[in-house]
């Protein structure tokens, strides 16, 4: 028991160690129910164009099909 004493001011107050093995505790649990779920979209990509992808028919990069939206520059 000497040792406890002589080093307890090293040691951080109890509550702050229990804090902390909460947050571990809780840690795990979200990550073995995130690894349990499994992918959320396994089929999504980015949305830009990496280097050496094949281009889709239509991504231009403009957005086609917005009308109605003339004038909006002036906002903000």
């Amino acid at each position: 028991m000497p040792l406890v004493r002589r080093y307890s001011f090293v040691l951080p107050a109890k509550p702050v160690i229990g804090f902390v093995a909460l947050l571990a505790v809780l840690f795990v649990c979200a990550y073995a129910a995130g690894s349990a779920a499994g992918p959320v979209a396994p089929g999504i990509r980015p949305g830009g164009t990496l280097p050496g992808a094949p281009q889709q028919p239509g991504s231009s990069g403009s957005v086609d099909g917005v009308d109605g939206m003339n004038g909006m520059g002036g906002m903000g």
